[in-house]
């Protein structure tokens, strides 16, 4: 996956291709794989990078949708689920099992949880990740050994999906690629290009050099997730929104706050929301919440009402108060939910995903989530092969292999949450969720031992990592790296700062860059990195840490 030979060949507009696709998040990639697999021409440009909104910042959670089971949304929750295992499946080494306990607080509550997860057990079928069962307070506490003993009368276990969003977001974007797609991050839609009233292609502008050009398409498909609206109104000026903006919070604590592998789902809080608390790469994430009419943003902040939330939240339920000290990472992501007339908040409106085509032929993609994205992009590639008027070919990304992925799909499972695997004679932590490039990354490492070693203390992500991003992952910025190809800004957001210099000088010795990109990229990353913090680090903590490589 190499940027420059892409943008060239975009540049060169000696081609008009089935189709162009515009966001390079969860389902702006998921089209690109699914057309390009189907044999179709295509291309996709992203004005940041891939995942950089909505798509990295989810709950890390592959799942049916169990708040959907308690609003009745059946149909939905059963195609959520048969997704769930197909992701899995095609994405062993990104998707795995994790069990959840419900606690129960009343008499009444593991009984009433036990038959509603078993109705979700009996949606799921053949793609059921495991049995879900009642629990007594023994056995509940067993299984979460930090939470709140008070009151306690037992619970309910049940299974769902983990996953790292931002790095299934890389792999689709190299699995797209190796079905022959052209895909281009930094790369802004400008405009839309039409042909007798019809859209035929985009105006682009690439953002590193300024340079812009027009990419001709049979179709064009707008799949840029909470930003919808404005590719909308290239076309239509005065067309009513789309979508409406709600945003949800995450809190990052440290391990041992949640101890084991069992992760915590309180489904109803005393607003009616739903948290969770998750073990992720050795972190706990807990959240989320669900905050409307804020206006779409890239970078997108957590208000302190929402921090407040789901502090107090953690501090109810958790046996050990977690203070604003313990907090490592704060983030928050925003998602297009498709704007109904007559609901009355966000979290009443559908998380079903929406297809909308203009008088023109613009074809625009929005609302779902993660678990459904290929179900989203099946959709979506049907409507376009009638809108460019492609002869329709079927889709095979049911059973088609995550980049990654092995051909049979099971070599590299993690066989952990921490998902510590071991390369060629190197240790890389973290290494499982490359899957099959793992070994390429570890006979990096051991090609240039200055590469076998961390980028800084307490973060486990090794500097072979970044050369690898750089060099398969188009990786443009320490941003790129940092808070998407690993993900060292949600893990320990003051940690990442640290690590930051490192990072770019790394990539300026890969990408030809010269001194002065390495302090203004260390400087535009430690600004948008202290956002993450719930305080800001002295400056002692900014200091470079020693043994950075030499810039060539």
């Amino acid at each position: 996956m190499n940027r420059d030979p892409a943008l060239a060949r975009l540049r060169a507009g000696a081609e008009v291709f089935d189709l162009v696709v515009v966001g390079g998040g969860a389902s702006g990639l998921g089209a690109a794989v699914d057309a390009a697999a189907r044999g179709h021409r295509v291309a996709l440009i992203e004005r940041d990078d891939f995942a950089k909104g909505t798509s990295s910042r989810a709950t890390k959670l592959v799942h049916g949708g169990v708040r959907y089971l308690r609003q009745g949304d059946i149909s939905l929750v059963m195609s959520a689920l048969h997704e769930r295992g197909r992701m899995r499946r095609n994405a062993p080494h990104l998707v795995h099992d994790l069990e959840f306990v419900i606690p129960g607080y009343a008499w009444w509550e593991a009984p009433y949880y036990a038959l509603g997860m078993t109705i979700y057990d009996r949606l799921a079928g053949k793609w059921s990740f495991g049995r879900s069962r009642k629990l007594s307070r023994a056995q509940t506490i067993e299984l979460l050994p930090t939470l709140e003993p008070h009151g306690l009368a037992g619970g309910v276990l049940y299974h769902d999906g983990q996953f790292d969003d931002a790095r299934l977001a890389t792999s689709l974007a190299r699995t797209a690629v190796d079905h022959g797609a052209m895909l281009v991050n930094y790369c802004a839609c400008t405009g839309l290009r039409k042909e007798s009233g019809r859209v035929a292609g985009v105006l682009a502008r690439d953002l590193e050099t300024g340079a812009e050009f027009e990419i001709r398409a049979k179709a064009v498909i707008n799949a840029t997730g909470v930003f919808v609206d404005e590719v909308r109104r290239f076309d239509e000026p005065e067309g009513a929104p789309l979508v409406a903006v709600s945003q949800g919070v995450h809190v990052v604590l440290p391990r041992h706050f949640l101890p084991g592998e069992t992760a915590l789902m309180i489904p109803k809080t005393a607003d009616g929301r739903v948290l969770f608390a998750i073990p992720w790469h050795d972190r706990v994430v807990v959240g989320t919440t669900d905050t409307p009419g804020l206006p779409a943003a890239i970078e997108p902040r957590a208000l302190p009402e929402e921090v407040a939330f789901i502090m107090e939240h953690a501090r109810k339920y958790l046996s050990r108060d977690p203070l604003e000290s313990d907090v490592l990472s704060v983030f928050a992501g925003q998602r297009p939910l498709v704007n109904r007339s007559g609901a009355g908040s966000t979290a009443a409106l559908s998380r079903d995903h929406t297809i909308v085509v203009s008088p023109s032929r613009l074809i625009t993609l929005t609302g779902g989530k993660w678990t459904t994205y290929r179900k989203m992009a099946e959709d979506v590639i049907d409507q376009a092969e009638k809108v460019a008027g492609l002869a329709p070919r079927p889709c095979v990304t049911a059973d088609l292999p995550i980049h990654g992925a092995s051909e049979t799909g099971r070599v590299f499972e993690p066989s952990s949450n921490a998902q510590h695997a071991k390369g060629q004679g190197t240790d890389l932590p973290y290494l499982s969720i490359y899957g099959s490039d793992a070994p390429a990354i570890a006979a990096l490492a051991n090609s240039e031992p200055a590469l076998d070693v961390p980028l800084v203390a307490g973060l486990p992500m090794r500097q072979a990592e970044v050369v690898w991003h750089a060099r398969h992952e188009m990786a443009r910025t320490v941003e790129d790296v940092l808070a998407r190809r690993t993900r060292a800004l949600l893990l320990d957001a003051r940690g990442s700062i640290a690590a930051a210099p490192a990072v770019a000088h790394l990539l300026a010795r890969e990408l030809g860059r010269d001194e002065s990109w390495i302090a203004a990229q260390t400087a535009a990353y430690t600004a948008l990195a202290r956002g993450y913090l719930l305080r800001a680090p002295a400056r002692a903590e900014l200091v470079a840490p020693p043994g950075l490589p030499a810039h060539s």
